[in-house]
């Protein structure tokens, strides 16, 4: 069934399809939550007042076009309005990180690497502008079409295409310095010609 006949009979008022529509989005949704504010519970929240905005959507008898957009439209805009919250900067300020212990057996090891190469990427991905970052982790965590994440972030489609190239270059050369440098030496010589030319 799609999306659209599930919202048609949720406006009936058929419960079994509202539930099956949670259940379409409730994991992608949850997922995509926890990547935003690194809080279980907070997302889960979140995905809550998401499903309960919906409703009174259906209610006020405006259903969404794209159901799937506008949910994560709701909640990025959730998360958005969170990250502005006082309760969010005193969170923030207010515990550090405990420092990692580390064991170095073989096996172990093999796990720290992992988790270095996690790390590192959360890390860039965080140090990359906000609306970067939020189209990467809905094109490569959520799988989403490029033009659902132009509806969600309400940017045009060559805009979102342009900040996926941006931040994925940028991605790159932080995880690969090395290999930026090497392109930035070739790209230099090039241009140097060009200038000859």
């Amino acid at each position: 069934m799609t999306d659209e006949e599930l919202l048609q009979r949720m406006a009936d008022g058929d419960q079994a399809s509202f539930e099956a529509l949670v259940h379409r989005y409730h994991a992608p949704l949850s997922g995509f939550l926890q990547r935003q504010v690194k809080d279980s519970g907070k997302a889960e929240d979140f995905v809550q007042e998401t499903f309960l905005r919906l409703i009174k959507q259906l209610q006020d008898r405006k259903p969404p076009d794209n159901v799937q957009a506008w949910l994560y439209r709701v909640a990025l805009n959730l998360c958005r309005d969170y990250w502005k919250s006082a309760h969010f900067r005193y969170v923030q300020t207010s515990f550090a990180e405990p420092p990692e212990q580390h064991d170095f057996g073989p096996a172990v090891a093999l796990i720290a690497e992992r988790q270095e190469t996690r790390r590192e990427i959360k890390e860039s991905l965080d140090s990359l502008p906000e609306v970067q970052k939020e189209i990467i982790t809905l094109r490569f965590f959520q799988d989403l079409k490029l033009q659902d994440i132009a509806d969600i972030v309400s940017l045009p489609l060559g805009s979102v295409k342009t900040h996926l190239y941006n931040g994925l270059r940028k991605l790159k050369s932080r995880l690969h310095p090395e290999v930026a440098a090497d392109a930035g030496h070739q790209g230099g010589g090039r241009n140097e010609r060009a200038k000859r030319q």
